[in-house]
């Protein structure tokens, strides 16, 4: 009985081992291919204002940097503007400036100055009618005096406490109100000075980043209007490539991982490149998978980021991509995780 065991528990020992091995090697621990396409990246370059071109520094087929200008718009009616909008706000600066800082000394002292003038004046016509007063009273004096004397008496009361009342304000300062409606003012006219700066700079036109000039759509000496393409251009950095994996192979990839990509031409080197992002949704297949054959047609996206330093691939070229041989640790820590 024994001996027909052992050969039993040898042949399921065997079995086991052979179908771990068979299970590792399925799991996905060799390489593999993918193909895929340079993705088309333009952009159509246009001024953020309107006006007229002055400058093309570019035609089709340069090679521009980021940040670099590539046209102008005649700048003289922003640079008028500009002028007038600060001429504008410096007159409400000083203004502004004028309100709160109060009135000068100088002038709380004329106002004070012009009041002493009107006390003398109203005490002089004070005079004149108490002496008007006593001659009527003698029988000396006419009623007529005494009247116009004594309306030049009111008339320098009056003007006295108009001097009083201006002496006063001269001494309080401005109203808070006023203050507040300057310092609004201003701030408007700030702003709108920031405002025509920006139209000023966005009279040129700079490269987004690195591309190839695809083709020159305007002319000089043409107007434009704001968001009107002057320029198609091609981005050339970074270079992206777009594949899809299959639903068997999604778990044998991850973001990060390099890979090696090869062209249809003859003895160039391949290029390196790393996985940068993979879809989390499935396309090409229904909403509702029920068989498990549907779901080994799942595919997922992918962006593949290549360094081309010497700028040989060219948007919507075929690549072939292959995807280095897992390790078995890096298998290992998956079936773990």
């Amino acid at each position: 009985m024994t001996r027909r065991v052992v050969p039993v528990i040898l042949i399921v020992v065997v079995f086991m081992a052979a179908a771990g091995w068979w299970l590792k090697k399925r799991g996905g621990a060799e390489a593999f291919e993918l193909t895929g396409n340079v993705e088309v990246r333009q952009v159509n370059l246009s001024f953020k204002v309107g006006g007229r071109i002055e400058k093309l520094f570019v035609d089709e087929g340069d090679h521009v940097t980021g940040g670099q200008t590539l046209a102008l718009l005649d700048k003289v009616y922003f640079e008028e503007s500009l002028a007038q909008i600060r001429a504008q706000r410096d007159q409400m600066a000083a203004n502004f400036d004028k309100l709160e800082a109060g009135n000068r000394r100088e002038d709380i002292a004329q106002a004070e100055a012009n009041v002493a003038e009107r006390e003398a004046t109203f005490v002089n016509a004070q005079q004149a009618l108490d002496r008007a007063d006593q001659l009527l009273k003698k029988g000396t004096g006419t009623r007529k005096t005494f009247d116009d004397a004594r309306a030049a008496r009111d008339e320098a009361q009056a003007r006295l406490n108009s001097a009083r009342q201006a002496l006063r304000l001269m001494q309080i300062g401005f109203r808070k109100e006023d203050i507040s409606l300057a310092r609004a003012e201003l701030a408007e006219r700030e702003a709108s000075l920031k405002i025509m700066q920006r139209q000023l700079a966005d009279a040129e036109l700079k490269a987004p980043s690195a591309g190839i000039v695809l083709s020159r759509v305007r002319e000089v000496g043409a107007i434009v209007n704001a968001g009107e393409t002057v320029f198609v251009l091609s981005l050339t950095t970074p270079v992206w490539v777009r594949s899809y994996v299959s639903e068997i192979d999604l778990g044998r990839i991850r973001p990060g991982m390099e890979v090696q990509l090869h062209t249809d031409t003859v003895g160039l080197k391949p290029f390196k490149g790393r996985i940068g992002f993979i879809s989390s949704t499935a396309e090409f297949t229904p909403k509702t998978v029920e068989t498990r054959e549907l779901r080994t047609a799942l595919v997922y996206r992918l962006r593949l980021v290549v360094d081309d330093p010497d700028g040989v691939l060219r948007q919507g070229m075929p690549v072939t991509i292959t995807v280095p041989r897992t390790q078995d640790s890096a298998v290992e820590t998956a079936d773990i995780r």
